[in-house]
């Protein structure tokens, strides 16, 4: 059996989606804060069970059975997610599951800026002593671009702080690439990166929204101070606009520049570029 957690949320619920796709649903549990959110996977097979990295004891009924376990990454900002990730990864060793993929952190490197990469490097070294086979699929950026490119088609500008090349990665296409190794004959060992093929700067970005719109999109770099005191008066918090920022810090020092093969090669075919997600942007 291959149990899923998240499975209610964006990429755990695509990734069980993929599964159900290329392998019977009684091999398929899912590990959800909330039953009810998940009863349309009940309804097709699945086996739902409570269980959340608070609840040791839910987590290893959960995971009972399970010769893999996909556990996706926490995001709660006000909770430690590391001692909850090593709850989860307790859980599932107990349980007796034989492998344990991850979802962590394209970047997950000492000294990335970027401090989610903390998170995930702790948590990574958690598994490497768990005693059992793990895989960490360092997922490439997947938000929304105009999380990291701003409002460009109301501004006709990219007006944002210095950063690099990045390899933009569609959330679909890691949610049945991650099915694709869970379902599949291939195993992956240790950290492996999980993003499309080419990484791309907001120069290039730019250029690529402005052949897409027939506009002049151009590229304004905003000094870091200056782009922190513009979100504020928007309405972020200073706290949360400086954690933002380190995002573009790790860009620039290239922390995000490497890409990999491995999802292409899952796939079966070549990843949706920064341009396919521009042009499908440009299209809602």
């Amino acid at each position: 059996m291959i149990v899923v957690t998240g499975a209610t949320g964006g990429l755990g619920g695509a990734a069980v989606e993929h599964l159900l796709e290329r392998i019977p649903a009684d091999r398929i549990g899912v590990s959800v804060r909330d039953t009810a959110k998940a009863q349309h996977f009940a309804d097709r097979g699945v086996r739902v069970r409570q269980g959340s990295y608070e609840d040791p004891a839910a987590l290893r009924d959960s995971f009972a059975g399970a010769e893999q376990v996909l556990l996706v990454s926490g995001n709660d900002p006000t909770a430690d997610i590391v001692s909850l990730h090593r709850t989860a990864i307790e859980a599932a060793v107990e349980a007796g599951s034989q492998r344990i993929l991850y979802t962590s952190q394209q970047g997950a490197v000492p000294g990335n800026p970027y401090r989610p990469s903390d998170i995930h490097i702790a948590t990574e070294a958690i598994l490497a002593d768990s005693g059992v086979a793990w895989t960490a699929l360092r997922n490439g950026a997947y938000g929304p671009l105009d999380q990291v490119l701003g409002p460009w088609q109301r501004t006709g500008e990219i007006a944002q702080p210095e950063d690099g090349p990045v390899p933009y990665t569609d959330r679909a296409d890691v949610a049945e690439a991650t099915a694709a190794l869970l379902a599949g004959d291939r195993t992956v060992d240790g950290p492996v990166d999980f993003t499309a093929p080419t990484a791309v700067t907001f120069d290039d970005a730019a250029k690529i929204a402005s052949d897409l719109t027939g506009r002049t999109i151009k590229r304004i770099v905003l000094d870091d101070e200056q782009w922190v005191a513009d979100q504020i008066t928007t309405g972020v918090p200073e706290q949360m606009a400086r954690f933002m920022l380190t995002w573009y810090q790790a860009a620039r020092a290239g922390y995000f520049a490497e890409t990999g093969p491995l999802l292409a090669e899952l796939l079966g075919r070549e990843p949706r570029t920064a341009a396919d997600r521009l042009a499908a942007q440009i299209a809602t």
